[in-house]
């Protein structure tokens, strides 16, 4: 699982363990997580998505870790779903939060608004995932773990062409050093042994210094911490004096809402957005169906 997954299943485990006077998990079972999960939704008002993730922690323990299969978990109180409207900003809005930006966080908002990326896809992009001539970007293990393309703005050609080069100038002075590996997903370092120190591999935002990888103890070069990224659009939010509560995610729902201004179907928009369903996308079906042409990233249009 990814290392976020693996801390924050550690951490409900913890909470769940405290929360029932430090007892060992061989010594509970289903009523233990009912009235756990039960009171996260009724005295913590948890939403429904933390919830979920606290029973998933809870099932992969007793599961996987453990090896005890628990019985259905049907007395749980299950916390409410709220159906919120997701903040969008207006192309005049778009456009004066990203004139706020410069260098790579402008680069980076501009791909969250131009390609429809979450802050974490724009982040791990990596240089073989990069299709100049074909004018794409492929998103590898996006939420969910599906992979999908979208669109490469022609706007973004250019400067994203001019960031790549810079990371390869990083990479050779890591390898230079006798560093220049990178992280690889899944088996793939151990079925590919040299792969993580080939140039297509490495993140097209790396990270301004080597750090050295929790878990394997190797010194690499990891990519942009998202920080820095959502604190960019943070300010420029401040600076542009917009009142809406803008962020990064926000860019994301901007462009969709902004191609479905511009006539596309909602199945077009739901593959570039890597949705199992519309439900995003919903809210907006007032605007026109034109489908069967090609699609123009917002960014492209303004």
């Amino acid at each position: 699982m990814a290392r976020r997954t693996e801390e924050a299943y550690v951490g409900w485990v913890r909470r769940f363990i405290l929360a029932n006077d430090k007892r060992h998990p061989t010594e509970m079972g289903a009523p233990e997580i009912e009235r756990f999960l039960t009171g996260l939704a009724v005295d913590g008002s948890v939403s429904a998505s933390t919830q979920n993730q606290a029973l998933s922690a809870l099932l992969f323990l007793y599961k996987q870790v453990l090896g005890i299969e628990l019985p259905w978990l049907d007395g749980i109180e299950r916390a409410k779903k709220p159906q919120r409207l997701p903040v969008v900003l207006t192309r005049p809005e778009v456009a004066a939060l990203l004139g706020e930006l410069t260098g790579t966080p402008w680069l980076m908002a501009s791909l969250l608004y131009g390609a429809g990326l979450r802050l974490m896809e724009c982040v791990r992009l990596r240089v073989k995932d990069v299709d100049f001539g074909k004018g794409e970007l492929v998103v590898r293990q996006g939420k969910g773990g599906k992979d999908r393309r979208t669109m490469l703005p022609g706007a973004l050609a250019a400067p994203l062409q001019a960031q790549v080069e810079e990371a390869r100038r990083i990479h050779r002075r890591d390898l230079d050093a006798g560093f220049g590996r990178v992280w690889l997903p899944d088996a793939l370092a151990r079925k590919f042994p040299h792969a993580d120190a080939e140039w297509g591999w490495q993140y097209v935002f790396p990270a301004s210094a080597r750090s050295c990888d929790p878990r394997e103890g190797q010194e690499r070069r990891h990519h942009l911490d998202e920080s820095r990224l959502q604190r960019a659009v943070k300010q420029a939010r401040v600076r542009a004096g917009l009142a809406k509560p803008a962020t990064c995610h926000t860019l994301r729902h901007s462009f969709a809402t902004h191609l479905l201004e511009d006539g596309y179907d909602l199945r077009t928009i739901q593959e570039l957005l890597g949705h199992a369903d519309v439900s995003t996308t919903q809210i907006y079906t007032h605007v026109l169906n034109r489908g069967g042409r090609g699609v123009m990233s917002p960014l492209d249009r303004r």
